[in-house]
Formats: C-alpha cells, sequence, structure tokens
C-alpha cells in the first residue's frame, strides 16, 4: 500500500490544534456521509488513529499533535497511487488553513 506523510507545522497551542482538527473531523463526517462511511476515530492524549471507507477503499492513518507541528500519516489503497499527489496537496492546504 502507498504510504501517505504529512508534516504541517502551527503556531497554535496543542489543545487548540486539537481542538480544531477534532471540529474538522465531526464536520467532515457531516458533509460527506455520502461518500464516506465507518469513520472512525480514536484519540489518546494528542495522538490519534482513525479510519474510513471512501467510495469503496479502506483507509487507515494516525495523526500527532506536536507542540509546532501535527503528523499525518495514512496507508491508501493501491487503487488511489495515481492519485496520492493530488489527495496529499488537498490534505496539506486545508490542514494549513485550519491551522493558520
Amino acid at each position: 500500500m502507498p504510504k501517505l506523510s504529512i508534516e504541517v507545522p502551527h503556531r497554535l497551542s496543542e489543545e487548540e490544534t486539537l481542538s480544531r482538527i477534532q471540529r474538522l473531523l465531526e464536520d467532515l463526517k457531516r458533509q460527506y456521509a455520502s461518500y464516506f462511511t465507518d469513520l472512525q476515530e480514536s484519540w489518546s492524549g494528542n495522538d490519534g488513529r482513525f479510519s474510513v471507507k471512501a467510495m469503496g477503499f479502506n483507509v487507515a492513518g494516525s495523526l500527532s499533535v506536536e507542540p509546532s507541528r501535527v503528523g499525518i500519516t495514512a496507508d491508501l489503497p493501491f487503487a488511489a497511487t495515481p492519485f496520492k499527489g493530488r489527495i496529499e496537496q488537498a490534505i496539506r492546504q486545508e490542514a494549513e488553513r485550519l491551522l493558520a
């Protein structure tokens, strides 16, 4: 499986960063309910794990909120390989907007 790995710097407190990410995940659950199913998330402090079925494909990954950056990793299905760059760019842009 292709691995997605993104680091996004931020200047927010860890608490504010975590709060914004969790709100975004809740918004995504509602906004894209017809595209995503079985969106699961679990948190242990500032470390989160997620899994989702998107358009028939399973995606799983993790988020790590650190004092000056957020790390995002995910395993993409092989069928998504041609779109990996676009997926990474979209996630990075949304994360940078969210954490500005």
